[in-house]
């Protein structure tokens, strides 16, 4: 790592590093925590609403992110129509990843026909932090039934 100095020999705020891009995790950078709720076209069958899901996450996983959790909640009226859609199927997804694998999620929705609208937006400490109180809080989800 080479560093400025001014007159006096002290060093500036102009650090830099010979050869390392700005913004890559692979050079010790953590990842930042994403949510990102989008809602699907009502149209789609479980089926495709399930491969629409999934095809969304091993976006973020090819491009070096890592997914938490993807969360299917399930078709509702939406309080505007939208694409000439009274309703959707909404799905949200925590994951962790870079700023740059953030951007190119948002805009490869945006370009995705079956993506009526997303949200994305990055999770803080005190938000995690209160997320993990609520799962610890929450009773256990009840076996299924056969």
């Amino acid at each position: 790592m080479g560093t400025l100095t001014n007159k006096t020999g002290r060093p500036t705020a102009h650090h830099f590093e010979v050869g390392r891009p700005r913004g890559c995790p692979q050079y010790g950078e953590s990842m930042t925590d994403y949510e990102i709720a989008y809602i699907l076209r009502p149209a789609l069958e479980e089926s495709e609403t399930e491969e629409r899901a999934n095809a969304i996450a091993e976006i973020v996983k090819n491009l070096g992110g890592e997914v938490v959790s993807v969360e299917r909640l399930g078709k509702k009226r939406l309080a505007y129509e939208i694409k000439d859609a009274r309703e959707g199927t909404y799905v949200v997804m925590q994951f962790r990843s870079d700023a740059a694998v953030s951007k190119e999620l948002e805009r490869q929705l945006k370009l995705h026909e079956d993506v009526l609208r997303a949200l994305l937006i990055r999770l803080d400490a005190k938000m995690l932090t209160h997320m993990a109180a609520l799962a610890a809080a929450a009773p256990p989800p009840p076996p299924p039934q056969i």
